[in-house]
């Protein structure tokens, strides 16, 4: 079977395709098929603006050409963050498979101080207004800066007018970049994006049943559950790229918990709702905790005036 897989064309995005491409491949041969997989690069709106993504649609600037080559039948599959991608299902797609989540965690890359220790007033460039409120929240004096650019331009920036950038762990990892983090924030301090650190892989629904096995082979169920749960409540909070709001699950065994914040753009308010209960109803979990958040004036926060 050879198969062409949609990728982005950043150095992230085309990494983050080849070890989903290798795993495909690794599977089909586990289940005595050659399989290939081949990675077609589609330029998307998110690549060629240089305007802020703040400024941008927000939810799915990343993901609508992707989703448009595939259903256009210009390849297999594709591969999204899932932090990007809008949180409704599609009528005409399916997100197969989430394979194993990475690191969930945010980290600050400086010239060598921690977030406590950087200097007051310090710059700190992020293009996440959810990063930019927690980092207001945990550090007043700072100055956070809106920034764009792939991850190598971003650390560029700390050796030119920055003092500190943060970026998703994930994402440095997987490039072979992990030795320019100075801290992995806590999740208690940056509460990570509904997603983070999660792959997700989306075929046509009239794909062939073959492919649907074949690929349904990578979904992890705990990492499915978590992200489950986060995105469910971000679909009821309405809160896209643009608002700062935090979900992160974790599972163990049976059992799920799921923490969402929420912060106005300052960070100087912010509400936080736990809730745990049966991994079996994610779903419920996610919509439960944003309610709750909703009932004590979430709205309020995560709307722009």
């Amino acid at each position: 079977m050879h198969l062409t897989l949609g990728t982005r064309g950043s150095a992230l995005a085309r990494t983050q395709s080849r070890q989903v491409a290798d795993a495909i491949e690794a599977s089909g041969a586990a289940r005595g098929d050659e399989v290939t997989v081949e990675l077609e690069t589609i330029t998307t709106q998110g690549d060629t603006s240089r305007a802020s993504l703040v400024g941008l649609s927000q939810t799915g600037v990343f993901v609508a050409a992707l989703r448009d080559h595939l259903l256009e039948g210009g390849c297999d599959l594709v591969v999204h963050s899932l932090k990007d991608m809008p949180v409704g299902e599609h009528p005409d797609l399916e997100l197969v498979s989430i394979p194993v989540r990475e690191d969930v965690r945010d980290a600050l890359c400086s010239r060598g101080a921690t977030l406590t220790g950087l200097r007051t007033g310090a710059k700190v460039g992020t293009g996440s207004p959810r990063r930019a409120a927690q980092l207001r929240r945990a550090r007043p004096d700072l100055e956070v800066v809106d920034i764009r650019g792939n991850v190598d331009t971003r650390l560029a920036r700390i050796d030119d007018d920055l003092d500190a950038v943060v970026l998703a762990a994930a994402g440095l990892a997987r490039l072979d970049l992990s030795e320019a983090v100075t801290e992995f924030l806590p999740v208690d301090v940056m509460t990570p994006a509904a997603g983070q650190g999660a792959l997700a892989i989306e075929i046509r629904r009239d794909a062939s049943d073959e492919l649907r096995d074949l690929l349904r082979a990578l979904d992890d169920a705990d990492t499915r559950a978590a992200v489950t749960a986060e995105r469910a409540a971000l679909a009821v909070l309405e809160a896209g790229c643009s608002a700062p709001v935090g979900a992160y699950a974790t599972v163990t065994g049976a059992a799920l918990r799921l923490h969402v914040r929420a912060l106005d753009a300052s960070g100087s308010l912010q509400l936080n709702e736990v809730v745990t209960g049966p991994v079996a109803e994610a779903t419920r979990l996610g919509r439960t905790a944003a309610h709750a958040l909703l009932g004590r004036g979430a709205a309020r926060l995560v709307t722009k005036p």
